[in-house]
């Protein structure tokens, strides 16, 4: 391991590696770029902050997330993405804690939206992660211990997420995987970035939104999946439009 605790390592397209200042994060870090260039795009590298990166011609944030895991030479691990700033306190803290708690191989902490409010309802005191409460994690919020995680053999499923057909649940599934294999996962209370509101929730209901989430809980729950789904269902039922979809979600068959 080097003596830099921290790698902030990013995964982006090409033509958004624009997007990347320099971190500004007091502890001991490097930062790694993880860049997917399919279409072998001509682009300018950052020139105001040192990295390493990795060039690809493959598509989809779980394979990028999973170069930066494999590529990551540090103690942790922090995730990010071209849109994100950071909040230097919070992730202090949150490396002291790990420092703290051996035993923790996942801190998800908390995120703002660029006005200051809180992405989404967060717990608001420490609370051991589970299969049913780390559902809406954000991949910017997770930081890891990589040496254990790597152990476990934990990584993203590269079929789900942004790019793949199955487009989202892929921090869940890493989440309850490390769970699976024994690891231990936390949430604390402490603000680490700020991300713009994002617009995906406008796909909230459509037949490839349920296609997607039902292969999410198949995947974490296995045979008890219909059972989860079911509740699932019916807690967020305004949003599902009535029952029209309400067999083929249960079972899966969309």
């Amino acid at each position: 391991m080097r003596d830099n605790l921290l790698t902030i390592g990013y995964s982006t397209l090409a033509d958004r590696l624009k997007n990347i200042s320099a971190p500004e994060v007091n502890v001991p870090h490097e930062v790694f770029i993880s860049i997917q260039n399919p279409t072998n795009t001509k682009y300018p590298l950052p020139t105001n902050f040192e990295f390493s990166s990795v060039n690809s011609n493959e598509i989809g944030v779980a394979k990028s997330r999973n170069v930066v895991l494999s590529s990551t030479q540090t103690k942790y691990l922090l995730f990010a993405d071209d849109e994100i700033v950071f909040v230097s306190e919070g992730i202090k803290s949150a490396i002291s804690y790990l420092e703290s708690n051996p035993n923790c191989d996942l801190v998800l902490a908390q995120a703002v939206d660029t006005k200051g409010v809180l992405r989404k309802i967060y717990p608001k005191k420490e609370v051991k992660l589970t299969k049913f409460n780390s559902a809406k994690a954000a991949t910017y919020e997770m930081i890891v211990r990589v040496e254990s995680v790597r152990n476990k053999g934990v990584a993203f499923d590269e079929n789900f997420g942004a790019g793949a057909e199955n487009y989202l649940g892929d921090e869940y599934i890493f989440i309850t995987d490390l769970l699976k294999k024994g690891g231990k996962a936390t949430f604390l209370p402490l603000t680490i970035a700020i991300h713009p509101e994002e617009s995906s929730g406008s796909r909230w209901g459509t037949e490839s939104d349920l296609r997607a989430r039902a292969m999410v809980f198949q995947r974490v729950f296995g045979v008890t999946a219909p059972l989860i789904r079911t509740a699932f269902y019916f807690k967020n039922f305004q949003k599902f439009a009535g029952t029209k979809n309400l067999y083929k979600f249960i079972f899966g068959k969309l």
